[in-house]
C-alpha cells in the first residue's frame, strides 16, 4: 500500500506521542514535530510502500530527540502485561485457530495512533475479543501450509502471544524463522526484545527484517541474506500487523502470505474490505 493523504495526521500524531515519551521539553517537541511534518509533506507522494515513508519520518524524530528508542520502557511494560495475561488464558488456547486469534488480539497493543486506543484492562478485553472470534478466518486454509514458516513479528507485548503460536507450530513439526525489526522503531519488537523473551530458543532461527536499520514493515531491498533465503524456501509467510501488510501487499511472486492483524485504520480496512476493529487472519496466495 502507498501512503494515503489521510494518513498524514495519524503519522504526525505518532511522532508527537513518541516525543512526549522521550522528553518534557515542549520546544524540542514542537521543533521535532514541525521538522517531521515538513519531511513528510516532501516525501509522502514517493512511489514506495507507506512504511518506507513512515520509517524515514520516525528516524528523523529519534535523531532530533537524541533518543534511539523512546518506547523502551513502554515495550518492557507491554511484555510484562502480556505475560500476565498469557498466564491466565494459556490453558484456554489449544487449537491453531485459538492461538492465531490470541496473537491477533495481541496486535492491539499499538500506541500513538489517532484512530486506535489501547485498552487499560487487557484481561477483560482479551476475553471479550476472543469470544468475538476472527472477522476474516482463513485458518483452515493457512494451517496446512505451515511446514516451513517465516514469521514476521510486529509489536512488543504482541510477541508474547506470537511465542505461543510459534510453540504450537514447532510441536506440530514446523520449521520457523522469526524475523523482528533491525533496530528500535515505535513499539516494534527488536532482536533484543525477542532474546529477552527466549524467542531465539523457541524458533529455529531468529533474524531481522532490515539488518541493523530501524525500519517498519518489510523492505525487500534491504532484508539480510538469511531472511531472503528463508523467504525463498518457505511454504508460508505469517505477517503480523498493519505495517507488514502495507509492505508485502506491494510485492508479487511471494510465497503464500497469512496476514494476521487487528485493523486499526480506515485505509487498511478499505483495502482488506473490513471495518476498523476487525480481527483478520487473511490468506493471500
Amino acid at each position: 500500500m502507498r501512503f494515503a493523504p489521510g494518513c498524514l495526521e495519524c503519522l504526525i500524531s505518532r511522532v508527537e506521542y513518541e516525543c512526549r515519551l522521550s522528553t518534557a521539553d515542549d520546544d524540542l517537541v514542537r521543533r521535532t514535530v514541525e521538522a517531521c511534518t515538513d519531511l513528510l509533506r516532501r516525501i509522502c507522494a514517493d512511489p514506495v510502500p507507506a512504511p518506507v515513508i513512515a520509517s524515514r519520518v520516525h528516524r528523523l524524530a529519534c535523531t532530533m530527540l537524541g533518543d534511539p528508542d523512546p518506547y523502551r520502557s513502554l515495550k518492557q511494560a507491554n511484555n510484562m502485561d502480556a505475560m500476565a495475561v498469557c498466564r491466565q488464558v494459556q490453558g484456554e488456547l489449544s487449537t491453531f485457530r485459538d492461538l492465531v486469534l490470541a496473537a491477533v488480539i495481541g496486535n492491539t497493543l499499538d500506541y500513538g495512533s489517532k484512530a486506535h486506543t489501547v485498552t487499560d484492562n487487557f484481561v477483560d478485553f482479551f476475553h471479550a475479543e476472543f469470544a468475538g472470534g476472527l472477522s476474516v478466518d482463513d485458518t483452515d486454509a493457512i494451517e496446512p501450509l505451515t511446514s516451513r514458516v517465516v514469521y514476521i513479528a510486529d509489536n512488543c507485548g504482541e510477541i508474547v502471544f506470537d511465542a505461543l503460536l510459534i510453540d504450537h507450530l514447532k510441536r506440530h513439526g514446523s520449521h520457523v524463522t522469526l524475523a523482528v525489526r533491525g533496530g528500535p522503531i515505535l513499539n516494534d519488537a527488536t532482536r533484543e526484545d525477542a532474546v529477552a523473551l527466549g524467542l531465539d530458543r523457541r524458533a529455529d532461527h531468529l533474524t531481522t527484517t532490515s539488518g541493523s536499520v530501524s525500519e517498519l514493515g518489510v523492505n525487500l531491498e534491504i532484508v539480510p541474506p538469511d531472511l531472503a533465503d528463508a523467504l525463498d524456501r518457505c511454504t508460508l509467510i505469517i505477517a503480523k500487523g498493519m505495517a507488514n501488510y502495507e509492505s508485502l501487499s506491494e510485492y508479487a511472486d511471494l510465497p503464500p502470505v497469512a496476514y494476521m492483524m487487528s485493523v486499526k485504520c480506515e485505509p487498511i480496512g478499505r483495502d482488506v474490505g473490513v471495518p476498523v476493529g476487525s480481527k483478520v487472519a487473511l490468506l493471500r496466495e
